[in-house]
């Protein structure tokens, strides 16, 4: 069991929303640094190398939006203290990433907290076609590439035919420069980010189980891509202990 907390939530994921409780964001803030920076990324660059086949995945007719949603992302890592010249970056846990060294998402996945899914539309629903995603909560990735957005949230009973046709609208609407995001919060009693779990194999704590120690809670944005048309779906993971939520 790897725990690795921060010191507390950010205020606005505290308020309760309605599912899918999607709200405006602005053009930049799909990605972030925070206090638990440094222990994130070294989990995340030892599961990249030792566990790559559970932690990256994507189509090969993937690879003009993965190019480019790295290229999106390289434009906002100075504003968040990461140096990037020279062909490699400069991380703020001083780690050395270059560019060129590896798939677009694994490089990308070496250097910011979030966990990032690529959608495209296929037909009348947006596909997973790609991600580096190395902290699922309670699912397997290797069990939802290639599904659209309903197969991927199967497993959860909230997700029924009306929030699924406002998730696709959703996912068929957001604009350019104009990204939205949403989140959750989930008790757990185990803090380990990478908890892969099959849908078969569902996690026993139900939500607002108070006797769980963690909670775990997602920011999730949604960001257009310019040039490709494809969607962003990216996730920084918080946990904090139960009474810092």
């Amino acid at each position: 069991m790897v725990e690795i907390l921060q010191e507390k939530l950010p205020q606005e994921m505290l308020e309760e929303r309605a599912l899918p409780g999607v709200q405006p964001l602005g053009p930049d803030d799909w990605l972030r640094v925070d206090d638990a920076y440094a222990a994130q990324m070294a989990h995340r660059r030892a599961l990249i190398a030792a566990r790559r086949a559970e932690v990256y995945w994507q189509d090969p007719g993937a690879d003009a939006a993965a190019r480019e949603v790295l290229a999106q992302a390289l434009k906002l890592l100075p504003g968040l203290g990461i140096e990037v010249s020279g062909g490699q970056c400069r991380c703020p846990d001083g780690q050395i990433v270059p560019l060129d060294g590896d798939a677009p998402l694994v490089v990308l996945g070496q250097l910011v907290q979030e966990d990032i899914c690529i959608m495209d539309k296929r037909g009348d629903e947006h596909v997973l076609v790609a991600a580096c995603l190395c902290f699922p909560a309670s699912w397997r990735l290797s069990e939802k590439v290639g599904r659209p957005l309903i197969g991927i949230h199967d497993t959860v009973e909230e997700y029924d035919a009306g929030i699924a046709r406002r998730v696709q609208r959703l996912f068929d609407g957001v604009q350019v420069g104009r990204p939205m995001w949403r989140y959750n919060r989930l008790w757990y009693d185990d803090p380990d980010l990478f908890q892969p779990r099959s849908a078969l194999s569902p996690r026993r704590i139900a939500p607002g189980e108070v006797e769980a120690a963690y909670q775990r809670a997602e920011r999730q944005c949604i960001v257009r891509m310019p040039d490709t048309d494809a969607v962003v779906f990216s996730i920084h993971s918080y946990v904090v202990k139960a009474t810092q939520g």
